[in-house]
């Protein structure tokens, strides 16, 4: 795999990397394979610590700081973001019922692949590792927690606005949904947003509002 010579991984057990990058969707349909899930169970933990580590030893914050911090760092958009920047979707084995890889599988397979070198790195090697993805992101602010949908509504509220949110579409099997919604103020469709979760779809489509500059 050419993202281990790129993390400059020299892979003891290339098995577990492999596990990593796959679905049950495609463990369902190969006998020989087993899926990500009990390594993503793995690497979630070792996420959190590495994080946690790093923020007690290199920030003078306080307790509650330092939690939100981390679970900014931590959740779905979070690790999805990393899949995407890391290329993983070039390696993720899907089934043939999978069209692609959503926010929740790119999340859940950048927590695997972390379960998977500390298995066959260690903890030091997986630190510096996840160090060097994550940092860059704290060091420039990103806050992959922020509401935009709060944001949005504290925006229109000034102007007596309303906001409505709608689900416009849904596909995928049942554990691997993907939503796409639109925000409309006045009834004015402002910003159309996807996601693994209704959720995550009404938060995108008050992003892309915002971005308009809606007044």
């Amino acid at each position: 795999m050419d993202i281990l010579n790129k993390l400059n991984i020299k892979p003891k057990n290339i098995d577990l990397y492999q596990q990593a990058f796959t679905h049950t969707s495609y463990s369902n349909e190969h006998d020989d394979s087993e899926s990500y899930e009990r390594l993503e169970f793995l690497g979630d933990a070792v996420l959190e610590l590495i994080i946690s580590d790093y923020l007690f030893n290199e920030k003078a914050l306080e307790e509650g700081i330092m939690t939100k911090m981390r679970a900014s760092y931590v959740c779905e958009e979070a690790c999805a973001t990393y899949s995407r920047e890391l290329k993983f979707t070039n390696y993720i084995r899907l089934g043939s019922g999978e069209i692609e890889a959503n926010e929740t599988i790119l999340a859940d397979v950048f927590e695997s692949f972390v379960g998977a070198t500390y298995l066959d790195q260690g903890f030091l090697f997986t630190k510096e590792m996840v160090l060097k993805i994550i940092t860059k992101y704290m060091n420039k602010g990103t806050d992959f927690l922020h509401d935009y949908k709060s944001e949005l509504q504290e925006l229109v509220q000034t102007v007596k606005k309303s906001v409505i949110y709608e689900t416009i579409n849904e596909q995928g099997p049942a554990h691997d949904r993907v939503f796409t919604c639109q925000v409309k103020v006045d009834n004015l469709i402002m910003g159309v947003g996807t996601g693994s979760s209704k959720k995550q779809a009404e938060q995108e489509a008050a992003k892309v509002a915002l971005s308009k500059q809606v007044k």
